[in-house]
């Protein structure tokens, strides 16, 4: 609980049987979360029963994709504060405190993995990553006369529970670019946000979208055709 608001935390699992015990409990050992909530995205087998071994609730869902799981996620959450993050051991859960701390001035709050000195030996923020998704958030900043920003596609972030369930009824992706679309809604839709840095740690397995700098490359495409649809009437919120 974080100054009388309970707190969910939303973990989207598909390849993380390998972390996604651990980074349950960090979550739980902080003290300020209420509830884990884990959304099975058709995961690697196993990853039910290193679920299962955790104080988190599971809930699958068929639908393949990170938006789907996403909708899912927020759709389910019961805080009043919620919480995304992934399962793959990049982020520290600690970490929630900084984005907690701004839950009372702002509606939503965005993390952002491009800050040098909290970018870890070995996490997947090369140069290709850090600069593509800083370029395209200073495209919506631009294009909008948003707030800072500098991280696209940060999964850690925090909205509040009105928020969450609107987003959830407005989200169209179910693919990996989800995450924008969220920014968007928040950008297009006047809600009050900050970003803030987190920490960000080398991934416990390999990713499929940015393990690959052309998946990476074309993903990057994606958004910013998203974007361009907010901005000239394509999108609507």
């Amino acid at each position: 609980m974080w100054s009388g608001k309970t707190v969910s935390v939303v973990l989207m699992t598909y390849n993380e049987k390998d972390s996604i015990r651990r980074v349950i409990e960090d979550f739980e050992s902080t003290g300020v979360v209420d509830e884990v909530l884990v959304i099975n995205n058709n995961a690697a087998k196993g990853t039910a029963e290193e679920v299962e071994a955790t104080g988190a609730r599971q809930v699958f869902e068929t639908d393949q994709g990170y938006g789907h799981a996403i909708r899912r996620g927020l759709t389910e959450a019961t805080g009043d504060l919620i919480v995304l993050a992934e399962p793959d051991g990049t982020f520290l859960a600690h970490d929630i405190v900084k984005l907690l701390a701004y839950s009372d001035e702002v509606d939503v709050v965005f993390g952002t993995r491009t800050t040098n000195e909290l970018i870890w030996e070995g996490a997947n923020m090369g140069a290709f990553l850090k600069w593509g998704n800083w370029a395209v958030a200073k495209m919506v900043e631009l294009l909008f006369n948003t707030s800072h920003l500098s991280d696209i596609g940060c999964t850690y972030r925090l909205l509040k529970r009105d928020v969450a369930k609107e987003f959830a009824t407005r989200m169209n992706v179910g693919g990996s670019h989800a995450g924008p679309e969220m920014l968007m809604l928040t950008v297009a839709g006047g809600h009050r946000f900050v970003e803030i840095p987190v920490n960000y740690l080398p991934r416990v397995g390999k990713s499929s979208v940015t393990g690959s700098k052309i998946t990476a490359f074309f993903l990057g495409l994606t958004m910013i055709r998203l974007i361009l649809g907010f901005r000239f009437g394509r999108r609507s919120v």
